[in-house]
């Protein structure tokens, strides 16, 4: 028997070892005592046996399975499940029918749904009524955001635990407990004992169902880290193209640009393209950086992403790739400035709010007549002939007050644009109020 009170391998029909070495009470599951330790809330809930429904949203072999099994144990709730990808409303009602049988004898079904966010919207509703009453305790199993995922009447009746991704320490015990499990140490190094850890990229079910292959190999000799990707082959990086986890990636190259840390913006490139992403995407989010963050702070800046387009387009991958490290370089390392982005979207407002107001007549083109008779391009003031090319007239609707929408930041090319700015409003100001501004 093992630490957990399982039988050795062998001694039982073939179960892989993630499965044997599930953790027999919560106290046992690793990197989530936030949610299992001793004043988690799934484990004041054992405590006060008073179980409610709840969804698990946390990466792949984080022990979202592992928790609700236990959570029904220790609950001494009857556990049964589905998961979203094989199960219809037929296999529903069935359930829902009897969880309300074992309810009349005064037993409480907890109803694990697997993979919850692929239920569509219809089925998810299917759920409100049994939860709202009762029948079953609900304990939904997520890799996706239950915020974009599932139905707001459901997601309202559920509270949201998250887990953790098990970091390098996590790992270990659960590599310890292999092990352990088999009477015996890996037949690693101590390099590709970390590069199993980084090759398991937090999920415990790789790591052990790859333990099980390392501690049944035949040789005695220590694999080093090349050995180890040869016995292991590559593990592709979890990336979801349509999920969160590509929404995430972005997220974090994005905002390293704009905190101007270029190494952590190639990092997160070179994840998202070692992953598989299309790299067209990534320079479209460029492309929009270097009008929403860089702007007129250093105006070559789209000039450079729009290169990076165009050099992909041409070479393509892998050679058009370094085109976009190097848009990537320069828009980490440019002068930054939100002023062109705040100038757009504050304009956008004032024009939703003024509505249809008419431009100043004398701004106004006045090809007939009429329209010169009823003061179009009256009292206009051709700029060029006007000292220092400036006449100051007012440009805005005569019933809206003037408007500061542009503010440039002293970074950058901006500097010169204040500069610009700043002489203007002064000659403004010497040509004194015209009709309209005030």
């Amino acid at each position: 028997m093992d630490l957990f009170g399982q039988q050795q391998a062998g001694a039982e029909g073939y179960r892989p070892l993630a499965d044997r070495l599930r953790p027999k009470t919560l106290t046992d599951v690793v990197g989530q005592d936030h949610l299992t330790g001793g004043s988690g809330p799934i484990t004041r809930m054992v405590g006060d046996q008073h179980p409610s429904s709840f969804v698990l949203w946390g990466p792949p072999g984080s022990g979202k399975t592992t928790i609700a099994v236990l959570f029904a144990k220790e609950c001494r709730l009857v556990f049964m499940q589905v998961t979203a990808t094989s199960s219809g409303v037929g296999e529903l009602r069935k359930i829902f029918d009897a969880a309300g049988k074992h309810r009349q004898t005064g037993k409480q079904v907890l109803l694990f749904v697997d993979e919850i966010h692929r239920f569509n919207r219809s089925q998810q509703d299917s759920f409100l009524p049994y939860v709202e009453k009762g029948t079953v305790i609900l304990v939904g199993a997520t890799t996706e955001n239950p915020s974009f995922e599932l139905n707001a009447a459901l997601l309202s009746r559920l509270q949201v635990f998250v887990l953790n991704r098990l970091d390098e320490v996590a790992l270990e015990v659960l590599l310890q407990r292999a092990e352990e499990f088999y009477g015996k140490q890996a037949p690693l190094t101590g390099e590709a004992r970390i590069a199993l850890k980084a090759m398991a990229d937090g999920d415990g079910r790789y790591l052990l169902n790859a333990a099980e292959i390392l501690l049944t190999l035949k040789n005695k000799k220590a694999i080093d880290s090349k050995g180890l990707a040869d016995v292991l082959q590559k593990r592709v990086p979890v990336y979801d193209k349509d999920r969160e986890g590509h929404y995430n990636l972005i997220s974090a190259l994005h905002k390293s640009l704009r905190g101007s840390d270029v190494d952590a913006a190639l990092y997160w490139l070179a994840r998202m393209l070692v992953a598989g992403e299309n790299p067209l995407y990534i320079v479209r989010r460029l492309v929009r950086f270097a009008s929403e963050d860089v702007g007129l702070a250093d105006p070559e800046a789209i000039h450079q992403a729009l290169a990076a387009k165009d050099a992909y387009d041409f070479l393509g991958s892998p050679e058009g790739e370094l085109q976009i490290a190097q848009a990537v370089i320069y828009l980490a390392t440019a002068p930054k400035s939100n002023a062109a982005y705040a100038a757009e979207t504050s304009s956008r407002q004032a024009a939703r709010e003024s509505g249809s107001l008419m431009p100043p007549r004398h701004i106004l083109n006045a090809p007939t007549k009429l329209m010169k008779e009823i003061g179009y391009g009256q009292g206009y003031r051709y700029d060029h002939n006007e000292r220092d090319a400036f006449s100051g007239q007012n440009y805005f609707p005569e019933e809206m007050k003037r408007a500061g929408f542009y503010a440039p930041k002293q970074t950058g090319f901006e500097r010169e644009l204040k500069k610009r700015l700043d002489y203007w409003a002064k000659l403004r100001a010497k040509a004194g109020p015209t009709k309209g501004k005030q």
